[in-house]
């Protein structure tokens, strides 16, 4: 029998494997523009530098994906007034909209796939997947 740790890592893997693929069923958000908006909504506005570290992400990517989100109209970007050389971003009106759309589709399709768990059981799920996000933001290897 495999060693827990070697069945764990599979099933993240299998697990963003199938969330990858269901995400186009889920709304017109990728994986990435709908991290990106969903924190924005949370803490707008923020530095682009602060909003790459929140989601681990480089600097020039963080950049690339705040100008396609801008290109659509979803968030905008400005100077911030207390230092001119960052730039701020926050989540428009257009941007919260799509947001909620995508997120309606996305809690509706998930209270569908665990239908048949228990109340205790999704509280479980919650608490270790939260526990495993925290854990892996911390990780610096």
């Amino acid at each position: 029998m495999d060693a827990p740790i070697h069945l764990i890592e599979y099933e993240i893997a299998l697990l963003v494997r199938l969330t990858t693929a269901h995400s186009p069923k889920l709304g017109s958000l990728d994986r990435s523009e709908y991290l990106l908006l969903s924190e924005l909504e949370k803490f707008s506005p923020l530095a682009i530098n602060a909003l790459a570290d929140q989601l681990l992400l480089n600097l020039s990517t963080a950049s690339r994906q705040v100008a396609v989100l801008e290109g659509k109209g979803y968030i905008r970007r400005y100077p911030d007034s207390n230092n001119g050389r960052i730039s701020l971003v926050e989540i428009t009106p257009e941007g919260r909209d799509i947001l909620r759309k995508v997120q309606q589709a996305r809690y509706a399709a998930y209270a569908d796939m665990l239908s048949g768990w228990s109340p205790a059981e999704l509280e479980q799920l919650r608490d270790h997947l939260t526990r495993l996000n925290r854990d892996f933001k911390a990780w610096n290897k």
